[in-house]
């Protein structure tokens, strides 16, 4: 076999467990066995093993002693401290960006909010969340300070890595979520100041915190 060709099914096989991980095939906890994955992609083991090596790196696969490859779990501290950050700087991302977004970006923006929408009828969790980061996009993308932009990029990615579809467990929050979002739009097209516009950024990012937190704390004294 060539070297292209084993890459191509190392891609192959990382994108396939990347996926099943994301959509919530495998859960967290879920034990990965690389001769079964390899058999229901129909490639050799090598591949696999590569590809759960790189999940590693990101942070969605851990290994255990006696245990073997299995789903991370979101990391509550981890979560934490990305949101707090990630509330901060792309509140003020809104905020630069808002005299540089014109009416077709608000035009897109609410295209996007509407499909969010749309979701909540048969609420797709994985769907919603890619359609979140859509909207947030749109708000941030005109931002004019690189350096703000780079850290809200890695924020987005951190929440990537720990499995942050945060709204698989806060489905109650999407409804929310959708208003804000409107809300916000709003701000944008009246020429709200900047600082009326991160204020709101801030608390639409901190309040899906919260409500992460507040039923992470439920679940753990019903666990008692």
């Amino acid at each position: 076999m060539t070297e292209t060709a084993v890459g191509s099914k190392s891609e192959q096989a990382y994108a396939a467990v990347k996926a099943r991980i994301v959509e919530g095939t495998y859960t967290p906890g879920y034990r990965l066995v690389l001769a079964k994955i390899a058999e229901d992609l129909g490639v050799s083991v090598v591949p696999v093993r590569e590809a759960i090596r790189r999940l590693e790196a990101e942070g969605l696969v851990k290994f255990e002693r006696n245990v073997g490859a299995t789903v991370s779990g979101i990391d509550p501290t981890e979560y934490l401290y990305t949101m707090q950050t990630l509330s901060i700087i792309e509140g003020a991302a809104t905020a630069l960006s808002a005299p540089l977004i014109d009416a077709v970006a608000i035009a897109r923006a609410r295209a996007v909010n509407s499909e969010m929408r749309d979701c909540l009828e048969h609420f797709d969790p994985v769907r919603f969340t890619a359609l979140n980061q859509d909207f947030h996009s749109v708000l941030f993308e005109h931002c004019p300070n690189p350096h703000i932009l780079d850290l809200v990029h890695r924020g987005w990615n951190r929440l990537a890595s720990i499995r942050a579809t945060t709204f698989r467990f806060i489905p109650g929050r999407a409804q929310e979520s959708v208003q804000e979002h409107e809300a916000l739009l709003q701000l944008i097209e009246s020429g709200a100041d900047a600082d009326t516009i991160e204020q709101a950024a801030r608390r639409h990012r901190a309040a899906t915190l919260d409500a992460y937190l507040a039923q992470s704390n439920a679940g753990s004294l019903s666990a008692h």
